[in-house]
Parts: structure tokens; sequence; C-alpha cells
């Protein structure tokens, strides 16, 4: 059952932490909410209880251009098209703020998931603090 994915959805401090904690990333407690204020804007998903079970957002200066990041699902949700459904609604909210190109990096073993979601995999970069 595919749940409903809604933008901008009222989400506590303590719930994308908590989801990120549950497919193994760290927490990064300290992001949130702060987030929220810098980020074009985001989507979410709740389970019938009510619990946070999908997040994604997407990021950028707003014109052109936008990068979409941490697209999670709770293990306990996984193949039900819930993380089809928020990244389609992401995308969707792009293209209806004017965003021409939306960009995503991802785990190559997640390649299948995002062209089937319409991204096309290409070369890029990556720069990370104290890499040099």
């Amino acid at each position: 059952m595919i749940r409903e994915v809604k933008i901008n959805l009222q989400i506590q401090d303590f719930e994308v932490p908590d989801l990120r904690e549950s497919v193994g990333w760290d927490r990064r407690s300290s992001d949130y909410p702060a987030l929220f204020d810098r980020c074009n804007f985001w989507a979410g998903v709740r389970s019938e209880a009510d619990g946070l079970i999908a997040f994604g957002y997407v990021a950028g200066t707003g014109l052109q251009h936008g990068y979409m990041e941490d697209i999670i699902v709770h293990p306990g949700y996984h193949g039900q098209g819930i993380g089809k459904a928020l990244v389609s609604r992401l995308l969707e909210e792009a293209a209806r703020r004017g965003l021409e190109i939306v960009t995503v990096t991802f785990a190559e073993a997640h390649t299948s998931f995002y062209e089937k979601s319409g991204f096309k995999p290409c070369p890029g970069g990556l720069w990370r603090r104290g890499s040099n």
C-alpha cells in the first residue's frame, strides 16, 4: 500500500535522526531543525501509527537547479513503492517550482532504483573538507 507523500510535512526534530539511524546512517541530530529552514522543500510519509517512515528533500538556490538529498525509507517499509512515490513527489514539486535540473548522489547499489525514477547516471565530483 502506497501512503500519501506530503510536501513540507510537519516533522519533529527527532524524527529524521531516528529514521536515519533505522537505515544505519549517522543520526546527525544537530542538523534538525536547521535543515528545514535551509532546504527548498522536503517530503515525508507517515505510517498508519503516525510515525515518520520516509523522508527526502531538495536543496539549492531555488532557481534552475536543485539537489535531491537523503532519500530514506524505513527498512520495515521497503518494497512497497514508498521510495519511488517519495522521489516522484519531490520531482513533481521541483517542476512546480521551476527547477529544470535535479541531481542526486547515490550508492551504486541504488542505480536501478534511480534510473526507474527518471534519473540518468553520469560522472560527477565530490569535494570533502580535509580530503586533500
